[in-house]
C-alpha cells in the first residue's frame, strides 16, 4: 500500500471497527479517512471496495503487531502467540474478531468469506510455525478462535484457557 492508501485504510478500520459496518455513512468514512470524496473513492470505488480495504489493513497490522519477526520460532510455544493476541484484543478489538463482523453484515458476500478464511488460515499457519511445536495448525485455529471470541465475554480468563488448552495440546503432541 502506498502512504496514501494506507492512511484511507486506517481511517476505513478504525471506523468501521468502531461503529460497524452498516451504520457509517460515506460521508463519515470519507471524514475518517481524512481525503475529500473524489480521492476515496479512486482508492475504493464502492463501500464493499472500503470494507475490503480497511480489511486487509487490518490483517497486515494484526499480522505485525502479533508475530512481529514471523519467520523465526521463538522457542515459547504457543504461550507468547497468544500473549500478543490478548494485546490485540485490548488494544484493538474489545468487542471480537472484525472479519467476523464484517462476514456476519454480510453473509452472502464471498469475497469477505474468502477474506475471514484466508487471514485466519495465514493466522494459525504463522502461529504453529512460530510456536516451533507439533500442535496441529487446525487445533491452534481453535483456540486462537476461542480467544478472539470469547474476550468480550471473559478477557483475561480467556487467555488463561487459551494457555491451558494450548499446554493440554502441546503434551498430546509430545
Amino acid at each position: 500500500m502506498n502512504e496514501m492508501m494506507t492512511k484511507i485504510a486506517g481511517g476505513l478500520e478504525r471506523t468501521f471497527a468502531a461503529r460497524g459496518f452498516t451504520e457509517p455513512s460515506v460521508e463519515d468514512l470519507r471524514d475518517a479517512a481524512g481525503v475529500s470524496l473524489r480521492t476515496l473513492y479512486r482508492y475504493a470505488p464502492s463501500r464493499d471496495a472500503m470494507v475490503r480495504l480497511a480489511l486487509e489493513h487490518r490483517h497486515q497490522r494484526y499480522l505485525v503487531q502479533v508475530f512481529g519477526d514471523a519467520n523465526a520460532s521463538s522457542g515459547k510455544g504457543l504461550s507468547e502467540t497468544f500473549e500478543r493476541v490478548a494485546d490485540w484484543m485490548r488494544a484493538e478489538a474489545s468487542h471480537g474478531c472484525l472479519f467476523h463482523a464484517a462476514v456476519a453484515s454480510a453473509p452472502d458476500d464471498p469475497e469477505l468469506r474468502r477474506l475471514l478464511e484466508q487471514h485466519k488460515a495465514e493466522v494459525s499457519q504463522m502461529a504453529a510455525a512460530k510456536a516451533g511445536t507439533g500442535v496441529s495448525v487446525s487445533d491452534i485455529l481453535l483456540i486462537i478462535e476461542g480467544l478472539t471470541q470469547t474476550w468480550p465475554l471473559s478477557q483475561d480468563a480467556a487467555l488463561t484457557s487459551a494457555k491451558r488448552l494450548a499446554s493440554l495440546a502441546e503434551a498430546a503432541a509430545i
